[in-house]
């Protein structure tokens, strides 16, 4: 049986997903359900998919409705995942930052395979 020592990295990014104010874009302008889709790409890859944590680090919204945000990673993968915003209804949001954290298994380069 094979065996491998692995270690546990962390990577993190930051990412403004959109500036729709800038020009009248469907999160500013638009109503009822809509959704913003970005792919980030790991420096490296993970060993397999890892726990990713998303977080809003800038809200830019228009104070005239209530706030809604939903603010998630979908699609992981060892090599990267896709950050999606939602809001619906009458929300306008201008703009949102997210930062994200990646925790899960990586080469270790000091392990030995010894079979």
């Amino acid at each position: 049986m094979k065996r491998f020592s692995g270690t546990l990295g962390v990577q993190q990014g930051t990412r403004i997903l959109f500036s729709d104010f800038a020009h009248d874009g469907a999160m500013w302008t638009g109503s009822g359900p809509r959704e913003v889709r970005r792919t980030e790409t790991f420096s490296e890859p993970f060993l397999a998919p890892p726990a990713v944590m998303v977080s809003v680090s800038m809200w830019d919204i228009d104070n005239k409705a209530n706030s809604r945000i939903d603010l998630s990673a979908e699609n992981i993968t060892a090599e990267g995942f896709e950050i999606v915003c939602r809001t619906w209804s009458d929300s306008r949001i201008a703009r949102i930052r997210a930062d994200w954290m990646a925790i899960g298994a990586t080469q270790d380069d000091e392990a030995w395979d010894v079979i």
